[in-house]
């Protein structure tokens, strides 16, 4: 696991609020389809990893005030930030590929990287490959793709789920 948003390397450059510790929960549902994906994988000598699943709602808003507050209000406007995110609902996940080591694979482009290149068609030849495979498993467990991200895939799992804003964090007991 990466979990992205809890460390300072993400497009903001410093860790969101609500990501205090990393983690990545998911909607029950949502967790086991996503188990079922990273064992047809493993078998394949492949491993998940996980950038982003479930996002505190300050996140989410934070994000946008640093779009507004950084002159990047075209992240919002061509939809790369959304300001109410599935993510939010526990529904989402941004995920990539690695090698049973851990090594990331290469996968032509970063996640989170605002540009064409994020397609899922956006890259030719291997990393292609692998954004193909990745986005078969996922939808094959109940999983759907956002085109304009290889990473951001959305689980529906039919009954609604509220926002929610609870931070990743250490607890005492």
């Amino acid at each position: 696991m990466f979990a992205g948003y809890h460390r300072a390397d993400n497009f903001s450059g410093a860790p969101l609020p609500g990501y205090e510790a990393p983690g990545a929960w998911l909607e029950a549902e949502a967790a086991d389809a996503l188990a079922a994906a990273a064992a047809r994988l493993e078998a394949e000598g492949l491993r998940l990893i996980i950038y982003d699943a479930y996002r505190p709602r300050r996140a989410s808003q934070a994000m946008v005030r640093w779009c507004r507050d950084s002159d990047r209000q075209d992240l919002i406007d061509d939809g790369w930030i959304a300001p109410h995110s599935a993510h939010s609902r526990g529904r989402a996940i941004d995920v990539g590929l690695a090698r049973s080591d851990g090594q990331a694979v290469e996968m032509g482009s970063a996640w989170d990287q605002f540009d064409s290149s994020s397609y899922l068609r956006g890259v030719e030849g291997p990393a292609l490959d692998r954004r193909l495979q990745l986005r078969a498993e996922m939808v094959r467990v109940g999983f759907k793709p956002y085109a304009r991200e290889w990473w951001h895939f959305g689980f529906d799992g039919g009954a609604d789920v509220p926002v929610r804003d609870v931070a990743y964090a250490c607890r005492d007991r």
